[in-house]
């Protein structure tokens, strides 16, 4: 009998975020125990206080139950690695692993190589990415670093660090940039509220809490309605004075088809994205209603040119059977999608 695959999470955010500080809180939780966390270094987590005994070289176990170990050459040769030690008994079992990027990092090579390295895919998947934002510099930084909005856009789950010390003007900066950047990930606080490591961690398609595929929680369609992913937001400076905000490119929206679409052309719609746009195709959500496959919804997400094999749910999750597709790209017009698609399908005025 396999083993389930174990849900990765991708931890992320800007130099001076809070990501180790959030670490620290977590491996405290009796909700973390099971989790693997790979890190650069150890000394940057802080680990005195909580560690238990160096397993293997490498690798130290936590009075908690959990794993961490730091990241020795590649992040493909650590994952294997933890997977060799955990076969031979070196180390307990794990129930997800969480990798610390650094400040400067793009999570999109991360997320590909858990969907195309076939001996990773064989144990572990993705599980989400969460990214930290500090509330005092967070709309400075994204108008200055293309990294940062990046790390936003990307993320499943937004954690806003430092607002107990931020200016209200500078919190809500960064809030109305989150949103601009990524209105469909659900924001946690992490001064002012304890932050539940399964709801923090397990933000993927797969719910752990169910077993089940949650595709209405990972996709969040719904939250671009009242968000039109402009290119331009407005924040309030130290004085008071509005400025604009540069998003670098960065668009995100959603669009529904209402009838069931035909199964190749909409493959080859997206073959064409994939490689005519694919660099700046960031990531592509979406739950799609077959025409051919009547009552067995599909599954799709991709990470700029990588497309992950479209999963068959078993039943539609709501009511809603239409096809509902989530964008998050860079100098892409929603309009231009919108048109290329109803190229390759042949619909009319289906789309809102």
């Amino acid at each position: 009998m396999s083993l389930p695959l174990v849900p990765v999470t991708v931890l992320t955010g800007f130099l001076g975020s809070g990501k180790t500080t959030l670490l620290n809180r977590l491996l405290r939780t009796p909700g973390a125990r099971g989790t693997a966390v790979i890190v650069n270094e150890f000394g940057e987590i802080g680990l005195d206080h909580i560690l238990l005994q160096r397993a293997s070289a490498g690798v130290v176990l936590l009075e908690n139950g959990c794993i961490c170990c730091a990241v020795r050459s590649e992040l493909n040769t650590t994952l294997k690695d933890l997977l060799l030690q955990r076969a031979r008994g070196e180390i307990p079992p794990y129930e997800r692993v969480v990798v610390e990027t650094t400040g400067l990092a793009d999570p999109g090579p991360i997320l590909r190589l858990l969907m195309t390295e076939a001996v990773l895919c064989e144990s572990y998947k993705l599980g989400g990415v969460v990214t930290m934002v500090d509330a005092a510099n967070g709309a400075a930084t994204i108008a200055r670093y293309p990294e940062a909005a990046r790390q936003i856009a990307l993320a499943d789950r937004l954690v806003l660090t430092k607002d107990d010390i931020a200016e209200r003007a500078a919190t809500c900066a960064a809030m109305e940039c989150m949103a601009g950047l990524n209105p469909a990930a659900p924001v946690m606080t992490a001064s002012t509220s304890a932050i539940d490591p399964v709801e923090l961690l397990d933000a993927g398609l797969y719910n752990p809490r169910t077993r089940s595929l949650d595709v209405k929680r990972w996709l969040r369609a719904d939250a671009y309605a009242t968000h039109a992913g402009t290119s331009t937001h407005r924040f309030a400076a130290g004085s008071g004075t509005l400025h604009a905000l540069p998003d670098h490119g960065i668009r995100s929206f959603a669009f529904a088809i209402e009838e069931p679409v035909a199964w190749e052309p909409f493959c080859r719609w997206l073959d064409v994205l994939r490689l005519g746009r694919g660099e700046d195709l960031l990531r592509l959500k979406g739950i799609v209603n077959i025409r051919e496959y009547p009552g067995t919804p599909l599954v799709v997400h991709a990470v700029q040119q990588v497309f992950h094999p479209p999963v068959a749910l078993d039943a539609w999750p709501s009511d809603d059977h239409r096809t509902r597709l989530v964008f998050i790209v860079r100098d892409i017009d929603k309009s231009a999608i919108e048109e290329s698609l109803r190229i390759f399908l042949h619909v009319g005025g289906g789309h809102s």
